[in-house]
């Protein structure tokens, strides 16, 4: 399978920089080729690329994503053919509406099952959002709009405040991609691609949930068997030849009429009206947590805001109160004091906080029954 990986971004916002930092950091091994529009730009350093072991398609003559999509479509197919690589990355030229070149591609891999679509993300200088909003709004706003994932460059030169005013307009044009606003010097290439990605929290815990629910099933169902081998054990010798007066055997034609009304009484409890039952220890409330990815809901966001580790642990312990919903489980990487990073988990009456690795942007989520979010954000000062 080979994947598709869309690198967009206006004239100057830090592409050929990215793109180096992943091919070093991101993309080690791969087979990988490069298919560029030079539309404008100079051309990435050619020397550089071939000792990554990349092979360059390049196509000068006009912009990928407007006149050139047919021959787009066919390049893409040829060096699918010729390389069968790994990953293809394609920047496409810096003026280029980036929703043209998401349908130039999807229209490729229509035809080609053994290739598709991976990410498609925008560079943006977050130093010119604003500006470039004003004064180029068609182009700059669709290269926006259409990122499944926007990656800001310079970060490090922008206050706090004016960091999150930039997010916050890029918010109002793109409510869901994933946002990076940490400096690239501070993170891995592979956080870069976890986030182009977009492997939310979200689903991290569930899968986790998910995982311990099969590990108790499983455990569930091998004393479940243990059990059955024991009975059958008992019942098959000869009850009449037996002298441990305490075996089950002796006791089992006696109880034959009890145990079918415990049989009775435990049908019953599984059948009864789980909404109006009001015993918190009922195994009918139980089910729910095994199938949390069905029955919860998760809340997320994400943010460059710093947090103190007072201010983490006054609203985790909050979260026990009630007040925000039944919540189950918590999660979370966000800025700390100093270039600090602190990670948390929560289960209810239980957190744990520790250092963490920068990430692309602080991130946190909380999965539960009937949360309310907007409480929620306002605990977490969102």
């Amino acid at each position: 399978m080979t994947k598709i990986d869309i690198i967009s971004g206006f004239l100057g916002a830090g592409k050929t920089t990215l793109i180096k930092k992943l091919l070093a950091e991101a993309f080690p091994g791969e087979k990988l080729v490069l298919i560029e529009n030079e539309f404008g730009e100079i051309s990435i350093d050619g020397g550089f690329l071939k000792e990554s072991g990349v092979q360059i398609s390049e196509m000068s003559s006009g912009c990928i994503c407007c006149s050139l999509v047919g021959d787009f479509n066919k390049a893409l197919k040829e060096v699918q053919a010729q390389f069968h690589p790994d990953r293809i990355l394609i920047e496409p030229s810096g003026v280029g509406k980036l929703s043209d070149v998401i349908v130039a591609v999807e229209n490729t891999v229509a035809d080609v099952p053994d290739m598709k679509l991976n990410s498609f993300v925008t560079v943006a200088d977050a130093t010119k959002v604003k500006v470039y909003m004003k004064n180029f709004g068609e182009f700059y706003n669709n290269q926006i709009e259409s990122a499944g994932t926007i990656i800001l460059s310079r970060t490090q030169k922008l206050t706090q405040e004016k960091l999150e005013a930039a997010v916050a307009l890029l918010r109002e044009k793109n409510p869901d991609a994933a946002i990076l606003t940490t400096p690239w010097d501070d993170l891995d290439g592979k956080i870069i691609l976890s986030a182009m990605e977009k492997v939310s929290l979200a689903d991290e815990l569930l899968a986790k949930m998910r995982e311990e629910h099969e590990a108790e099933e499983a455990e569930h169902a091998h004393h479940h068997h243990d059990h059955e081998e024991q009975e059958h054990h008992h019942h098959d010798h000869d009850e009449e030849e037996c002298d441990d007066p305490d075996c089950a055997c002796h006791h089992h034609h006696d109880d034959d009429e009890d145990e079918h009304e415990h049989h009775h009484d435990h049908d019953h409890e599984h059948h009864h009206d789980e909404d109006e039952c009001d015993d918190p220890n009922c195994s009918c409330h139980h089910h729910h947590h095994h199938h949390a990815d069905e029955v919860f809901t998760s809340w997320g966001k994400e943010t460059p805001k710093p947090f103190t580790q007072a201010d983490i642990e006054r609203i985790l312990t909050a979260l026990d109160s009630g007040e925000y919903g039944k919540i189950l489980r918590a999660k979370g990487i966000v800025n700390g004091e100093n270039s600090a990073w602190i990670e948390f988990d929560y289960v209810p009456e239980e957190h744990d906080l520790r250092v963490g690795h920068p990430d692309y942007t602080g991130r946190l989520c909380v999965i539960g029954a009937e949360l309310k979010e907007d409480k929620l954000a306002e605990l977490f000062g969102l």
